[in-house]
């Protein structure tokens, strides 16, 4: 098994250029920095990671935690943004658990026991205990739409008031007045500028806010199904519904179908996510676009420049949205009444 030093040897350099390559520092020219990776491709050197550890001060290892079921497909995307953006940063990535409802659990213990570099948080709302603890300490962290900030704390998310205002702007342009709403849970981070984005874009149109066309879910397929069932029960159903994720959306026309109405010809639908799922069923759903993968990506690259830069600013992004239209969407039907 071929050492640093056989690598040093091979490449003309000395083992201390062999570290500095290995463990990422800048002070290497690119000309030195080819030699060393030819060598170490030529002999398979593999570096002990606890040496390596050792040398730099670091695990090369960062956490994720991701407070949603892995089964909606968010999640799904978002891994492999993450997985992508690490592929060749020299960084392993370790799944976190943690034990949010216990009073006693310090989450602060169970990263440092772990010896992560940075998380990277997703699905913990800002009100948690746990934010405060992560503001407080010295470990880097990116939260994925939840907007808190610190000292070595930065976070990254969609423009959700912008994206569900466009969805709600779409409907308009094709007729619709009825436009009802599936917001995610109240309270959170996510659901409350959704809900925000819904609001503006009914006065932009210069639509009267009505309560009776607001339901809330969970985001799943279930919840899109429960919430779509309370407002086709309405005396005066909408014509439209604009829902919190693409799989409330998908509840939402599987019940729509159920009651025997068509999608889109009776009811306009339009989701928010755009995974994978959106452009499969059917009808294809029109949906906001928010770059599941590119978040995923840009939460390690910005992450991995905070552990390695203490001087680097934490960031505060947020990526834009777009509206993907499909086939769940389409001009309001006219009644007989309307069309005399």
């Amino acid at each position: 098994m071929a050492s640093i030093h056989d690598v040093a040897k091979e490449a003309g350099v000395s083992v201390a250029t062999v570290s500095k390559v290995i463990n990422h520092y800048p002070d290497v020219s690119d000309k030195t920095r080819k030699k060393v990776k030819s060598a170490i491709e030529l002999l398979r050197y593999r570096p002990n990671a606890i040496a390596r550890g050792l040398v730099t001060g670091r695990s090369w290892t960062v956490g994720v935690l991701i407070n949603i079921p892995f089964t909606n497909p968010y999640v799904a995307e978002l891994l492999e943004g993450i997985k992508t953006a690490l592929e060749n940063s020299g960084y392993d990535l370790m799944r976190l658990s943690a034990r949010l409802n216990d009073e006693s659990y310090s989450f602060i213990d169970h990263c440092e026991s772990r010896n992560l570099d940075g998380v990277v948080i997703f699905g913990v709302e800002r009100d948690h205990r746990i934010i405060g603890e992560l503001i407080r300490s010295d470990i880097p962290t990116m939260f994925v739409d939840t907007d808190v900030m610190g000292n070595r704390v930065g976070n990254i998310t969609s423009d959700n008031v912008n994206g569900v205002h466009m969805a709600v702007s779409h409907l308009y342009g094709l007729g619709h007045r009825d436009i009802a709403y599936i917001a995610g849970t109240l309270g959170h981070t996510v659901a409350e500028r959704r809900l925000q984005g819904y609001k503006q874009g009914l006065a932009h149109c210069s639509i009267e806010y009505r309560d009776k066309y607001l339901e809330v879910c969970d985001y799943s397929f279930e919840g899109g199904m429960v919430a779509m069932r309370k407002l086709l029960h309405l005396q005066s159903p909408p014509t439209a519904v604009v829902c919190t994720s693409d799989m409330a959306a998908m509840g939402a026309i599987h019940e729509i179908e159920a009651w025997g109405f068509s999608v889109p010809g009776d009811i306009s639908v339009v989701g928010f996510d755009n995974i994978f799922e959106a452009k499969v069923f059917k009808p294809s759903l029109t949906t906001v676009n928010q770059n599941i993968h590119n978040i995923g990506a840009r939460s390690i690259e910005h992450l991995i420049s905070m552990i390695e830069n203490p001087e680097y600013s934490p960031p505060e992004i947020m990526e834009p949205a777009s509206l993907v239209i499909r086939q769940s969407t389409g001009k309001v039907k006219v009644s007989e009444d309307q069309s005399r």
